[in-house]
C-alpha cells in the first residue's frame, strides 16, 4: 500500500482572519462571516439589504482599526498562533500524519486544506476544531464546510461529481476534557506568576451567542458554564474569587447574559482593583480576545473603580496545551493504525 493512503490527515478547524488590518481586506472576510446562515439566521431576504447597504458599508472600516491595534510584524495573531499550533502538532503525531491548517473563513480555507490532503492521496482525516464548546455558529459551520468540501455538493442544481470521498471523523466537544482544562490551568498559573500582584478576582469570559439560540436548542450556554467551573475548581478558586461573562453582542435581541462589558463596569463597586481575564472559548489570541477584552474591556474596568486589569494569553502555542492537543487527536485517532 502506498505510504500517503496509510497516512492520516489531521485538519485543525480555526474561524480565520482578513488577510490585512484594512477596510479592503476586512469587508470580504465579513461579508463571507455574515452571511453564513449558522452565523446570522435571519431570512435572506430580510438579512441580505441589511448587510449589504449598511454592515458592509460602515462595519470594514471600524473593524479595520481595531484589527490595527493589534497586527504585529508577522502578521495577524490569530494566524501566527494557530500555525504555531499546527507545526506543533504537526512534531507530536510524527511524520504519520499529515497536520494542515484550514479557515472556515478566509485563506487558507477548509475547502483548500481537504483538497491538498486529497490531492496528496490521504484517505482518512480527522477534524480538530478549535472551539471547545459547542455550539451551531461555531462547531457546526465547521461540520458543514467540512463535509461540503470532503463529500461535495449534493441538489439538483449544484451537483459534485466526486467519484471518492475521504473517511471522516470529527474531534467532539472537548470542554471538560482534563487535558484541555489542565492546559487552561497551566497557562494561566504561569502568566499569574509572572504578575507583581495578587488578583482580587478572576474574569472568565466566553463569545456570546443569541439567547434565542439557547432556547432553540443550543448546548453552548451549558458547556461554557461547565468550563468555568472546571477550570476554576482546577485552579483553587473559592466562588467568590471569579466571575463569568458573554462578550462580543452583536444586533439588537437579546444575547447571553450576564454581558461581560457591564460585568467589567461593576467590579469597581464591589471593591475590585485588581482583575485577571481569561477567555478559554479561544484557543488563540485575537481580536475578540486582545483588544475587545485587553484594551476595551480594560477601559471599561477602570472606569468602573478597577486600577488593573491584566488579559492572560489564551492557549496559543504553550507546550501544555500541544501537548493536549496530541492527547485529544490520538484518543479520537483510536483505531485508526498510521
Amino acid at each position: 500500500m502506498p505510504n500517503n493512503l496509510r497516512k492520516i490527515g489531521v485538519l485543525i478547524a480555526q474561524l480565520g482572519t482578513p488577510q490585512a488590518p484594512t477596510a479592503k481586506a476586512v469587508r470580504p472576510y465579513l461579508r463571507q462571516f455574515l452571511s453564513d446562515p449558522r452565523v446570522i439566521d435571519l431570512h435572506p431576504l430580510k438579512w441580505y439589504p441589511i448587510l449589504y447597504l449598511f454592515v458592509l458599508t460602515r462595519r470594514p472600516a471600524r473593524s479595520a482599526a481595531l484589527y490595527a491595534n493589534i497586527w504585529t510584524d508577522e502578521g495577524s495573531p490569530l494566524m501566527v498562533h494557530s500555525k504555531a499550533q499546527t507545526k506543533g502538532l504537526q512534531e507530536r503525531l510524527g511524520d504519520d500524519y499529515r497536520v494542515i491548517l484550514g479557515m472556515r473563513y478566509g485563506e487558507p480555507s477548509i475547502e483548500q486544506a481537504i483538497k491538498t490532503l486529497e490531492a496528496e492521496g490521504i484517505e482518512r482525516i480527522l477534524i480538530f476544531s478549535m472551539y471547545p464548546q459547542f455550539s451551531s455558529t461555531t462547531t457546526g459551520t465547521i461540520y458543514d464546510v467540512v463535509n461540503r468540501a470532503a463529500n461535495g455538493r449534493r441538489c439538483p442544481w449544484f451537483f459534485d461529481r466526486k467519484r471518492q470521498m475521504p473517511t471522516l471523523r470529527f474531534v467532539p466537544p472537548y470542554y471538560d476534557h482534563p487535558a484541555y482544562i489542565d492546559a487552561l490551568k497551566q497557562s494561566i498559573t504561569d502568566e499569574t506568576e509572572r504578575l507583581a500582584w495578587k488578583p482580587d478576582r478572576h474574569l472568565i469570559t466566553f463569545h456570546g451567542i443569541p439567547k434565542r439560540y439557547i432556547d432553540e436548542g443550543d448546548p453552548y450556554r451549558r458547556q461554557c458554564e461547565e468550563t468555568a467551573q472546571l477550570l476554576a475548581t482546577a485552579l483553587e478558586l473559592d466562588e467568590d474569587d471569579w466571575t463569568s461573562g458573554f462578550q462580543s453582542r452583536f444586533g439588537k435581541e437579546p444575547w447571553l447574559e450576564p454581558y461581560t462589558e457591564e460585568v467589567l463596569s461593576g467590579l469597581g463597586d464591589q471593591g475590585v482593583r485588581r482583575l485577571l481575564a481569561a477567555c478559554p472559548g479561544f484557543t488563540v489570541d485575537c481580536l475578540e480576545t486582545l483588544d475587545e477584552i485587553g484594551r476595551e474591556g480594560d477601559e471599561l474596568f477602570r472606569a468602573g473603580g478597577g486600577e488593573a486589569l491584566h488579559l492572560a494569553p489564551c492557549l496559543n502555542d504553550h507546550p501544555a496545551w500541544l501537548d493536549a492537543m496530541a492527547t485529544i487527536a490520538r484518543q479520537e485517532l483510536s483505531g485508526w493504525s498510521a
